[in-house]
């Protein structure tokens, strides 16, 4: 089983923390240099196509973690992917408490009329700063995932 779940457990990390990457290394420079109008435009762009995506990655990665966990006699396995698992979880807690919120927001804004006194660049900085700190934990859950495939595989 072990030999089909970390595969997949792989696979969805790698996707997840991938999109991740990508968009700090991509996106956040390019929204940087928006105007408000134009950023509010690419923002929600962007958040329909990516916030479908990654968390399905995130939750077939924990499901698949969660899976070995309670199959593989592995002691050092298990630990590696519980570890991973709940790491993976904790990208879609800092994604469903700090930037889905900021991202339906910004959705729902008109780029044309924005409320008096919004503070862009402060918004950009702190939508930045959290998609930061899941970038982080995704590529923490691909090296545990990865150390448990060298371990168990």
């Amino acid at each position: 089983m072990t030999q089909v779940l970390l595969p997949l457990a792989l696979l969805a990390n790698g996707l997840a923390a991938g999109v991740l990457v990508a968009t700090v290394l991509g996106v956040v420079p390019f929204y940087r240099t928006l105007s408000a109008d134009l950023y509010v435009r690419a923002h929600a762009f962007a958040v329909g196509r990516y916030d479908p995506f990654q968390p399905a990655c995130l939750l077939v990665t924990f499901a698949a973690d969660a899976a070995i966990v309670l199959t593989e006699p592995s002691g050092a396995g298990r630990a590696l992917c519980a570890a991973a698992g709940l790491t993976a979880v904790s990208v879609v807690a800092v994604s469903l408490t700090r930037n889905v919120p900021m991202n339906r927001w910004i959705k729902a804004q008109d780029p044309r009329a924005m409320p008096a006194g919004w503070d862009m660049e402060g918004f950009r900085s702190r939508w930045a700063r959290w998609n930061s700190r899941r970038t982080a934990l995704a590529v923490l859950a691909l090296v545990l995932n990865a150390a448990a495939a060298a371990v168990l595989l």
